[in-house]
């Protein structure tokens, strides 16, 4: 049976990951001279914590081909086939890393068939990519047929994320700097979404509220929902509002309410709140 990897980038909660049988290679977290595993030495709550209370922003660094070559090798002892799903590449170096351990263990395991595949985009985005490939793969899908359905999912989904404040992204080298003179000027609340990999503006409302309303106009925008995550860092009665408005737009599915992981939250920050949406039957 193909077996699926992802980083921790694509915050499937464990105990999901764990069903589906998806291994998670954790993204680093550095305080400083500190480095923390995301999920396995710092949570959620220690990294929001940390970020409001710590005078040292931290960075995020890439899972290292080591890293992935163990967590590959480890799968091997199960399968011959594994397909690895990763952060886009526009923004992190995870895929690329997870390339070169892909050639480290299939140094070492010539019998070892791999696919590596950029999601081409970041928290569930990646997650429901992941979690669709591993469906596939229980369901009995050659290496072939799960590549496929994870393209396809790739294919099939939008997203609208509303940041409280562009800061921390800007921080993180993840935007430019002229966003963050627009943010403070203007005093405005960001809307970002995804294409190709890459963060684009979707626009500025003017507070939280006009945002989460724009959230509900992207959700009303979907002619047919196959899947619906919601995510949030630090507003789960927002999040759960916003998935019980999905859930009346399209009543046959249970939307995922999903925390935003240290690896994604450190540029996220506090108060954001994205809108993930598979399209399609």
């Amino acid at each position: 049976m193909v077996k699926i990897v992802t980083d921790s980038g694509s915050d499937i909660p464990l105990e999901e990951a764990n069903r589906l049988g998806i291994t998670v290679v954790p993204v680093y977290v550095r305080f400083g001279n500190e480095t923390y595993r995301d999920g396995v030495d710092i949570n959620c709550d220690e990294l929001y914590h940390k970020l409001a209370n710590d005078p040292v922003h931290p960075s995020t660094a890439a899972p290292s081909p080591g890293d992935f070559a163990a967590a590959y090798e480890q799968v091997a002892r199960e399968t011959s086939e594994i397909v690895s799903i990763h952060i886009t590449s526009k923004h992190s170096a995870v895929y690329d890393a997870a390339l070169m351990g892909k050639e480290i263990a299939q140094d070492k395991n010539k019998r070892l068939k791999m696919e590596v595949v950029d999601s081409k985009g970041v928290t569930m985005w990646q997650g429901l990519v992941a979690m669709a490939a591993a469906k596939a793969a229980e369901a009995g899908a050659s290496l072939q047929q799960v590549l496929a359905e994870a393209q396809q999912t790739i294919k099939q989904l939008h997203v609208l994320a509303l940041l409280d404040t562009l800061k921390y992204a800007i921080k993180g080298g993840r935007l430019g700097k002229g966003f963050l003179a627009v943010e403070s000027v203007l005093q405005v609340k960001p809307l970002l979404t995804l294409r190709d990999g890459q963060l684009h503006p979707a626009g500025i409302v003017r507070t939280r509220s006009k945002g989460i309303e724009r959230l509900r106009e992207f959700l009303r925008s979907i002619m047919q929902a196959q899947d619906i995550a919601i995510v949030h860092s630090t507003t789960a009665d927002e999040a759960h509002s916003l998935a019980d408005y999905a859930r009346s737009l399209f009543p046959s599915i249970i939307p995922k309410v999903i925390r935003l992981g240290p690896a994604l939250g450190v540029h996220g920050g506090p108060g954001a709140l994205v809108a993930v949406v598979r399209e399609g039957k």
